[in-house]
């Protein structure tokens, strides 16, 4: 089981608003190369993202569903990457004074990821969650706040806060 936690500093509903939006995964899941809703529900129980995954060459396309959604606070999905198998996908929102304190759990459910998990996996879901949430904190960080002012705040990674171009992480 691979359980990272990350510090973003923006009120659960800055981040909330990134998760809430189903197009803008690619933006900050490490492998993903697009995404896009399925449906109009995102992200609502049983709604879906589509998304493609591309190394070199070679591309393949799953989807993530959501299984528990508790706005602002929870929200679990299971991955489906077709012959890899499954996953689950736990990310929690915790207000932290005026900032959120972000866990996120992932562990392969079905599929050779389930047959195959190891702490070896888990170390590399550790690598890949350390990249992933460090994306999404920047993302949110670097927001343009209500009222259309920038949050304000340096960034995670120490980049200021200018927004990024679309369809940059």
């Amino acid at each position: 089981m691979a359980v990272r936690h990350q510090l973003i500093r923006r009120p659960p509903e800055a981040v909330w608003a990134v998760l809430a939006d189903g197009s803008r995964y690619a933006d900050w899941v490490v492998g993903t190369d697009s995404s896009r809703p399925k449906d109009d529900g995102w992200p609502d129980v049983g709604s879906a993202i589509a998304y493609t995954v591309r190394v070199g060459p070679y591309s393949a396309e799953g989807d993530t569903v959501v299984r528990l959604c508790e706005p602002l606070r929870r929200l679990e999905l299971e991955a489906r990457s077709g012959a890899l198998g499954t996953a689950r996908i736990a990310i929690e929102l915790r207000p932290w004074g005026d900032e959120t304190l972000l866990i996120m759990d992932e562990h392969p459910l079905r599929g050779p990821g389930g047959l195959l998990h190891n702490a070896l996996l888990d170390a590399l879901l550790q690598l890949r969650h350390r990249a992933m949430l460090g994306r999404l904190a920047d993302l949110v960080e670097n927001e343009t706040a209500p009222g259309g002012e920038a949050s304000g705040r340096p960034s995670a990674g120490g980049q200021g806060t200018a927004t990024p171009a679309p369809g940059t992480p």
